[in-house]
């Protein structure tokens, strides 16, 4: 038996709270079960085949992001018959809660991880940091964390005015450093905004041989919300899945950017700041070609009007 993207988008579809919980509870006790953490904490977890996705999101997050309100990570779980085990928080807590630390306990007592032939650890921003501090319960797992944190703790990442409300949780106990859980991981993918300065900070925290970077630009401050627009986070989850995902194959989803025309907009609005005609040009053209709107051939008549001459496209003979 499984659960259908539609089926999630008719349990949970318009609901909040307590009233979504009930509904997440009821579909994962179907497929696998749904536990209470603490005060602020749930788990709900599919079981379906030897290959897991494990999750980190707020209800806030999920329900505001997705019309189906399906955690981070089902759509690819359930297209591939994949498990997938969903963390989830009532608002922005970063996981941490001594309740959360003894279930992942648990579940190591329990040789959970030691089920699955691939594990991926998941998840954006306060997400993304959970995913790197708690990859640790599974040596070998592959991590894809978008934007995140390594720490709050003001000793080490004082420098980041943007959570005061987080000031006094404590990041130096268990599951603490992020940077430091990834230790026994396989491949550990940080990506994030090179013009968002905190995550460029946070990223470089994030410094081992398996640790890979890729620095996007232009994609603003939601990350995990322009690469589902795109089209490009299941594609990177299934190839994390899949044990497939290198730094070459993920620059080669994310060009698929130059397909996003609120990409290709913020684009030739930044060359237009720099003042660079013929790299605005060249954007001009590309997208043109492509089958742009009448706004990026207009621009192109009018850079070429002032003087700018682009190489011809024709092969030399």
């Amino acid at each position: 038996m499984t659960v259908t993207e539609e089926e999630f988008a008719k349990a949970l579809a318009g609901l909040k709270g307590q009233d979504w919980l009930d509904a997440l509870d009821e579909l994962a006790e179907d497929l696998g079960y749904f536990q209470p953490i603490g005060a602020r904490h749930s788990a709900a977890f599919i079981d379906q085949s030897p290959t897991l996705i494990v999750s980190f999101d707020s209800q806030q997050n999920i329900c505001r992001r997705d019309a189906d309100c399906a955690p981070a990570g089902w759509a690819t779980a359930e297209a591939n018959g994949w498990s997938h085990l969903a963390l989830i928080s009532d608002g922005d807590t970063w996981f941490r809660d001594p309740a959360v630390y003894g279930y992942f306990d648990r579940l190591v007592d329990d040789g959970f991880f030691e089920d699955f032939d691939r594990v991926v650890f998941y998840g954006a921003g306060m997400g993304g940091y959970a995913a790197a501090a708690y990859s640790v319960v599974s040596p070998g797992a592959t991590v894809v964390a978008l934007q995140p944190q390594a720490t709050l703790a003001t000793d080490k990442a004082g420098w980041d005015t943007r959570f005061p409300k987080m000031r006094r949780t404590d990041f130096t106990s268990r599951y603490g450093y992020a940077p430091d859980m990834t230790e026994g991981a396989g491949d550990v993918f940080i990506i994030h905004e090179a013009m968002e300065a905190f995550d460029a900070m946070h990223a470089t925290l994030f410094d081992a041989p398996y640790v890979h970077h890729h620095r996007t630009r232009l994609m603003v401050r939601d990350l995990e919300a322009e690469l589902r627009i795109m089209g490009c986070l299941e594609p990177i989850l299934e190839h994390a899945a899949l044990g497939q995902l290198t730094p070459t194959i993920l620059s080669q989803i994310l060009r698929k950017r130059r397909e996003f025309a609120r990409y290709m907009r913020r684009l030739m609005g930044h060359l237009q700041d720099e003042d660079r005609p013929f790299r605005e040009a060249l954007v001009c053209r590309n997208f043109v070609q492509r089958g742009a709107g009448a706004r990026f051939r207009r621009r192109l008549q009018d850079l070429q009007a002032a003087g700018v001459t682009l190489p011809s496209l024709e092969p030399a003979e």
